[in-house]
């Protein structure tokens, strides 16, 4: 009689395919499933998990994260696995903590990712002894990891290691061939590590902190394309995928990433995963549309394997003050962020010269932006002074009689980060949100899971998605099947980035996210905040899908049920393992 670890009960079986779910039970043995029947399993001195009512599928995998720094010190990573996530990808957007140094990683990544950046300078000074991708994966292996772990190679840290950061930033500079050959020797070394890709920028928005080159954009947009196609031709080679940002200054930008995705019948196609699709309030109508399908005509036509990362929620983000990255994409809004000290900062603000730039600049304009700098669409949710909390900045003004930027100004003068608002800056329209939720030029994963700490919480985004689809379901105006669904959030990211997660079949690893359908409400969705004592007490803007996930299970291990943690997990335990990524 074959004998299990673990023993799954009464659940409606997803595997992560396509396939119609069943009622089976999973025998769980030595991490991965030994079993799935359609009859009972002896327990035979088993654990048993009573999942009645409830649906098992894969867990779920987040393809776009920053926890690089904070995985070093709370590898549990328990905002994560507590949603069911139980694969994260490390190493998004250019950066990662492979090869810089501890100072140049806090540069690099605290002022884009709105990461406190004493606390990841104390953390990467303390615990970074590594430079090579090998040392840096048997560091992540001898953590307790939560979650397993994939990771991409940030081209900006590659770049800063091999040039320098100052020379990384400089747009005279070339690399010499001998830099540019020592890049590709440090790629085809990460990817030989088990690395999924390598991940670059070109929007220039994102800008470095510290005081050596504050407010420089980050190296990887510093690069020519000549260098990106070299590390790109590498990646083709070794049959691995390259993410990346288009420059939204330049639609033609995108062209030359569709360009370099496609085969043309006369060589391998480069997967490209790009960030993002959006149904951004500040685009015309119809703009996503035109968006996925060029990219999904000249996928077919050319042989091109390009996808859009999507968030499959509203994009509702918060600020304090001034404090958001979304204020670097025009020069008013980057010049104050340039500025570290309150006193500077504010003494700009009050500057009518300054102001005068400000209101021209977050007026209607031609300019292509994310944001729409409408203050009127905007809520006060905190501040010193009760009677603007619940007003949008463009009521404010209408009552002191001002222009709705000096309000927003005057407010951000008087109050500093104790002003805090929201705003939606995309994805605002179910019924978009539901067209498109099928497309296949587009992935589900932009939760930047660990950055923007106190301005965005997109941890439980696949626990959101499938409320969205069981609801519609429900309401008899279904735009996708939940098996549709949970593919979408597990076997088809699995597959195309080449791990080893998101089905759940005989001889799979045993990575299990086991949802109650029946609280799949309103909850997921509400705000919460919560100390984060690994950054110095930081209050960061969390999710809690509550009883929606009964049970998180990594490796075959219960990690999670019933809204806690297994003893020593992320401490003493060990769970997740790092994901080697196979070439095809």
């Amino acid at each position: 009689m074959t004998r299990y670890d673990t023993i799954i009960r009464n659940g409606l079986w997803f595997d992560g395919t396509l396939a119609e779910p069943r009622p089976r039970e999973l025998g769980i043995r030595d991490g991965r499933v030994a079993a799935v029947s359609d009859t009972p399993l002896a327990a035979d001195g088993a654990s048993v998990i009573d999942a009645t009512g409830k649906w098992v599928m894969p867990g779920f995998i987040d393809i776009h994260t920053h926890y690089d720094a904070e995985i070093l010190v709370s590898p549990g990573l328990p905002e994560s696995v507590r949603h069911g996530v139980t694969s994260v990808f490390l190493g998004s957007c250019s950066l990662s903590t492979v090869h810089a140094n501890a100072l140049d990683c806090t540069d690099l990544f605290s002022r884009v990712e709105a990461l406190p950046r004493e606390q990841m300078l104390a953390v990467l000074s303390r615990v970074k002894t590594w430079d090579t991708a090998a040392a840096y994966v048997r560091h992540l292996e001898s953590l307790p990891l939560g979650p397993n772990v994939a990771a991409f190679l940030g081209h900006s840290d590659l770049r800063t290691h091999v040039l320098g950061l100052g020379r990384a930033v400089d747009d005279r500079v070339r690399p010499h061939e001998a830099e540019l050959q020592r890049m590709e020797r440090l790629l085809d070394d990460a990817l030989d590590a088990g690395f999924v890709g390598l991940s670059s920028m070109t929007t220039p928005w994102d800008k470095l902190d510290g005081e050596r080159y504050r407010s420089k954009s980050l190296p990887s947009t510093f690069a020519t394309w000549r260098e990106y196609r070299r590390l790109n031709r590498v990646l083709r080679r070794r049959g691995r995928v390259l993410q990346s940002a288009p420059n939204t200054t330049n639609p033609l930008n995108g062209l030359l990433f569709m360009a370099e995705s496609c085969g043309y019948f006369v060589r391998k196609p480069l997967r490209t995963s790009l960030l993002v699709a959006a149904d951004s309030k500040a685009a015309p109508r119809g703009t996503i549309d035109v968006q996925l399908g060029g990219v999904r005509v000249a996928n077919a036509l050319f042989r091109g394997e390009l996808v859009w990362q999507h968030l499959p929620v509203p994009f509702e983000v918060y600020a304090d003050g001034i404090d958001f990255v979304i204020f670097e994409e025009f020069g008013a809004g980057r010049a104050a962020l340039h500025l570290a000290d309150a006193l500077e900062r504010n003494k700009l603000l009050q500057n009518e010269g300054y102001r005068r730039e400000f209101r021209r600049q977050v007026g209607k304009g031609f300019d292509l932006r994310l944001w729409t700098r409408d203050l009127h669409d905007t809520r006060i949710v905190g501040c010193p002074d009760a009677s603007v909390v619940g007003k949008s900045f463009g009521q404010v003004a209408n009552e002191r009689g001002v222009h709705p930027a000096d309000a927003f100004l005057d407010l951000v003068v008087a109050h500093g980060q104790r002003l805090r608002w929201c705003m939606t800056i995309a994805n605002h329209r179910a019924d978009v949100l539901d067209r498109i939720a099928t497309h296949p030029a587009l992935q589900i994963g932009f939760a930047d899971s660990g950055a923007h700490l106190r301005n965005m919480a997109f941890y439980n985004a696949p626990v959101r998605f499938l409320r969205r689809v069981r609801e519609a379901e429900r309401a008899g105006r279904p735009f996708m099947s939940v098996q549709q669904a949970v593919h979408r959030l597990t076997g088809e990211l699995g597959a195309y980035f080449g791990v080893d997660a998101g089905t759940l079949r005989a001889g799979d690893r045993a990575d299990i996210a086991i949802v109650d359908p029946a609280h799949l409400d309103a909850s997921v969705d509400a705000y919460h905040e919560e100390d984060m004592a690994v950054f110095g007490g930081l209050r960061r803007l969390v999710n809690r899908s509550g009883a929606a996930i009964a049970a998180t299970l990594v490796n075959g291990q219960l990690v999670y049920r019933d809204g806690a943690f297994a003893e020593g997990f992320g401490d003493t335990r060990r769970s997740g393992r790092f994901l080697r990524a196979a070439a095809r």
